[in-house]
């Protein structure tokens, strides 16, 4: 897999990048479900706890995602809801009140993550949600491009409630000038998203031309989404969320993830070392995140087979596509049902405006 050209020891997602909201709709946990779920940087392993399933795990081959998922479980375990915000950076907070609350964290990390955070003072000032790779690739467009584009109250125009029909009108009338259209292009190419944002190696398996597919996926966003209530947008464009808040995050759902955290375990290993060592058919729901467009047709037919045999009927996957099209394994055709109308329909509500597809199939 891409673990032998990336470098995977650093944190390259400080958020979860996929709309937990539709994942949760497309995966039907319940008290009955065994969920398997890529960890990322911990949200949407964390949003699936609120569901009570039977167990959740979070896998990662990348330490460094695991030490943030882990962070996040002492979070949840030692902070009030409005602290939680502070330490992730979604609001406000002094950078001595982000450390404070990180050492009531502490106690509750193991010896090998407390000395991953503790070298990371200044990150942890600065709100955890903001120190990976990707986020601070984002942080460069914020403060250095967007200011050439257009000025603050236009930003602040940007995210106040409308209709669509204003949205519309809003954004052919103020947004879309000659500077965004460039310097979008621009920032958002291959090369710099590639060296800045996510990895060249990445891009592997990526033939089109992904700036403009991300400007078209852009407009799409400030004008059939409503700008207000997307959490993912607003942290683009502020760095915080200002209006709105990604599932884990909300108020309704903290106490649920926390009453739950007992059924959470995490292991820093590929996914298929994992299922290698479980039992069949003892998960039956899985956040794959965007895997599969970092491997080869071939290699994601066979992670996709390993993962079918292994799993009891009525089993859910669900998973995204970005730039690379993965999402229809014929040798499978007779075991996995495509649940098209389900996934189109759920894509249309995804926050995380930048995906081409969002795929749910079901084990037959």
């Amino acid at each position: 897999m891409t673990s032998q050209f990336a470098d995977f020891t650093q944190i390259r997602y400080a958020q979860c990048w996929e709309d937990a909201d539709i994942l949760l709709k497309a995966l039907n946990i319940n008290h009955n479900s065994c969920c398997l779920s890529i960890a990322s940087a911990g949200d949407n392993t964390l949003a699936m706890l609120s569901r009570s399933p039977q167990k959740a795990i979070a896998i990662d081959f990348n330490p460094a995602q695991i030490a943030c998922l882990e962070l996040r479980v002492a979070a949840y375990r030692s902070l009030t809801h409005p602290q939680l915000l502070k330490l992730m950076g979604s609001i406000s907070a002094m950078a001595v009140e982000r450390l404070q609350l990180y050492h009531r964290c502490r106690p509750h990390l193991n010896p090998a993550t407390r000395h991953f955070w503790d070298r990371r003072d200044r990150a942890i000032a600065r709100g955890i949600g903001s120190i990976g790779k990707f986020e601070r690739y984002l942080a460069l467009f914020r403060r250095y491009i967007l200011p050439l584009i257009h000025p603050s109250d236009r930003l602040a125009q940007l995210l106040q409630p409308k209709s669509r029909a204003d949205r519309e009108i809003f954004y052919q009338q103020h947004w879309n000038n000659w500077r965004w259209r460039f310097l979008f292009r621009l920032f958002f190419s291959r090369f710099l998203s590639g060296w800045l944002g996510r990895d060249r190696s990445f891009y592997r398996y990526v033939e089109q031309d992904i700036s403009q597919y991300l400007l078209e996926k852009t407009e799409q966003a400030l004008t059939q989404l409503d700008p207000a209530e997307n959490p993912y947008l607003q942290w683009i464009v502020t760095g915080e969320h200002p209006t709105a808040l990604p599932y884990a995050l909300r108020p309704e759902n903290f106490e649920a993830i926390r009453a739950n955290l007992h059924r959470l375990e995490w292991h820093c290993m590929a996914i298929e070392d994992f299922l290698n060592h479980q039992p069949k058919n003892c998960i039956n729901c899985y956040n794959l995140s965007n895997i599969f467009e970092y491997i080869s047709q071939e290699k994601y037919e066979n992670l996709l087979t390993r993962i079918v045999n292994r799993s009891p009927s009525g089993s859910r996957l669900a998973y995204w596509n970005l730039f690379v099209q993965r999402s229809h394994c014929d040798r499978l055709s007779h075991r996995l049902h495509p649940l098209s109308h389900l996934a189109n329909k759920l894509h249309l509500k995804d926050k995380a405006f930048f995906y081409q597809s969002f795929i749910v199939e079901e084990v037959i």
